[in-house]
């Protein structure tokens, strides 16, 4: 399902706007039209869908209008013209009352500046939003509990933020966007200004966070590294505001559109930023650990198969193989333990598995539950690339 639509949309800075219209159609770039009129082109043409429960990357250079955009899609600061719809709703058309309920309903926002409080603890702080919205302050500190929690930080809820590293405050950052619990999340280049391994582990703990909460996010950044990380689908924007592609991961990567792109993916290593679950296949069968070991020979041998995964109540608990069925009273008794992957790591974080295994490695999410296979000749495909 849709959720958000962009049409159309075009953000030019200065007096008379529509001026810079027809220098626009005539080719003019940002720093002609800036000479000639002396208005800045932010955006122009800008169309995008973002569908319910997906991380929508943007990304692009410093001055490509990253953040003019995620500022237009909440209002923030005004479109010169085009359309923005959330939930079928142009927000460019409502009153100021009407944009105030749409933002506290669906909107949370996550900056590189964290934006905290230095006088209250993490949990006022995390609160913050629901004590704006008058909510009663048992059942603020409640949710903000229960945020906090997601995000990695119970016992720290007394603490004052300036006791905390910059990455347990950026944690707080994502804990206050949270705890609203909006439809988007809006969060511009919110890792930037990370040391590199704490970067790491906030784009982790953001792929585990959706993986549990399934939220509509719109991610801004300059890496494309993070972006190929995060991201189901990304939107690259050059210097001149214009949306020069967008796709997955994988065709950004493997099919760039043209010289400008290209020049952002001939450094990538892609193993250090494409998951698992990207490459991950769902198998012919799987069997539980209480199959009847009759029932679970006739659907190999149907199948052609050598070997089943093996799962107890949804989750991965091992592999059995045709030839030791034969000798064994039970799955149970059959199952030989192996190795699996989760699926937001990405694929130089579990290269060894991948080279040790037998058979295609099981992958899993963070609850242990079967999600698929990855087999070791599409990941050596990727190393080769």
């Amino acid at each position: 399902m849709t959720l958000i639509e962009v049409n159309k949309l075009y953000k030019i800075f200065g007096k008379k706007p529509e001026k810079a219209y027809p220098l626009i159609e005539e080719g003019l770039n940002r720093t002609e039209i800036k000479e000639k009129i002396g208005n800045v082109v932010g955006l122009r043409n800008i169309n995008f869908d973002v569908e319910e429960g997906e991380i929508f990357v943007v990304m692009g250079l410093s001055g490509s209008g990253k953040s003019t955009l995620l500022r237009c899609i909440n209002r923030l600061i005004p479109t010169t013209s085009g359309n923005i719809l959330i939930d079928g709703t142009d927000i460019c058309t409502l009153s100021k009352k009407e944009l105030r309920e749409i933002r506290t309903k669906y909107f949370g926002m996550v900056f590189q500046k964290f934006g905290l409080l230095p006088n209250r603890t993490v949990l006022d702080n995390v609160a913050l939003g629901l004590e704006v919205q008058k909510m009663p302050q048992n059942e603020r500190y409640e949710k903000s509990e229960k945020a906090i929690d997601l995000v990695g930080l119970s016992g720290w809820e007394q603490s004052k933020i300036t006791e905390l590293s910059g990455g347990m405050q950026q944690r707080v950052g994502i804990a206050r966007a949270l705890s609203i619990d909006p439809k988007i999340l809006l969060m511009d280049e919110p890792f930037s200004a990370l040391d590199p391994i704490i970067r790491v582990e906030m784009q982790e703990l953001l792929l585990k966070i959706q993986k549990r909460m399934k939220k509509t996010i719109i991610f801004i950044t300059h890496d494309l590294n993070e972006a190929i990380k995060l991201g189901d689908k990304i939107m690259i924007l050059n210097e001149q505001g214009e949306l020069v592609q967008m796709g997955t991961p994988e065709q950004i990567l493997l099919e760039p559109a043209n010289d400008f792109v290209e020049s952002f993916v001939k450094e990538v290593d892609k193993t250090t930023v494409i998951r698992v679950e990207m490459l991950m296949k769902k198998p012919k069968m799987t069997i539980t650990i209480d199959t009847e070991i009759s029932s679970a020979m006739k659907a190999l041998e149907k199948l052609e198969m050598d070997y089943a995964y093996v799962l107890d109540q949804g989750k991965y608990v091992g592999i059995v193989e045709t030839e030791q069925l034969k000798s064994c009273k039970s799955v149970a008794d059959c199952i030989i333990k192996t190795k699996s992957v989760e699926d937001i790591k990405t694929i130089n974080q579990v290269l060894p598995v991948f080279i040790t295994s037998e058979h295609p490695v099981p992958v899993i999410d963070i609850d242990g539950v079967f999600m698929g296979y990855v087999d070791l000749k599409d990941v050596v495909e990727i190393i080769k690339d």
